[in-house]
């Protein structure tokens, strides 16, 4: 079951914040998918960000939800959500649950969503949240987001929200044949965005953008995770 936003997370302001939100920073910038404009529409970005910052969550700017990590500008979220080009029947690996923002807008544009984040405090968080946003077709995972979601897949699209020194292997592994890869691929202070696309021959890249990505921490990364005993959360 796709997920709907619940009446009691609406409030007038949090509304009118949202509703411009989309219109001066996602349709004056280009998005034009409907879709992806429909689900910022509904997302309640101030709920996955830290009370302390509700008030700004609707900010054309990316916000820290600690632990070092960030949410991203809602343009950023937006303008990759539209280059991985969900129809909605697809099944989704999102490498970087983070806040749960990003994953709850691609809860709303396929049909399953398999989400993994290295960072157990931020992971138990961004879970509550989106059930509470009744995300019911979200599965998240503990572990390095590096090594993708390897039983679960292969997947009809991979989105990478860290930025990586190179494409990690066995997330090009695990993308189907006529799939599609977004990712930031560069050094930790300045990234390329990529579209990977997988065909019958191998894959074909094209670069979208430049961007800024917290660091892809893991063994196909930029550096070894220092724990290990990751799980299933």
């Amino acid at each position: 079951m796709k997920p709907r936003q619940s009446a009691p997370h609406i409030t007038l302001d949090y509304l009118k914040a949202r509703e411009k939100m989309v219109k001066e920073q996602i349709i004056n910038r280009g998005i034009k998918d409907p879709r992806v404009i429909a689900a910022m529409e509904q997302v309640p970005r101030h709920l996955f960000v830290p009370e302390t910052l509700h008030g700004q969550a609707y900010n054309d700017s990316a916000l820290p939800i600690g632990e070092g990590q960030t949410i991203s500008q809602p343009i950023m979220v937006a303008f990759m959500s539209e280059a991985v080009g969900l129809r909605g029947d697809e099944r989704v690996l999102e490498i970087g649950t983070g806040s749960g923002y990003q994953t709850a807008l691609l809860a709303r544009l396929a049909d399953r969503v398999y989400s993994v984040e290295r960072i157990r405090s931020l992971l138990e968080r961004a879970r509550k949240v989106l059930d509470l946003v009744q995300c019911r077709n979200v599965i998240t995972k503990l572990f390095d987001g590096s090594f993708g979601w390897k039983e679960e897949g292969p997947f009809d699209a991979i989105l990478v929200t860290a930025g990586s020194p190179e494409i990690p292997k066995p997330l090009m592994d695990q993308l189907k044949i006529g799939g599609t890869m977004v990712i930031p691929v560069g050094n930790k202070n300045f990234q390329r965005l990529l579209r990977v696309r997988r065909n019958r021959r191998g894959f074909s890249q094209e670069y979208l953008r430049e961007c800024n990505f917290v660091a892809l921490v893991g063994e196909h990364g930029w550096e070894k995770p220092a724990r290990k005993d990751y799980e299933r959360v």
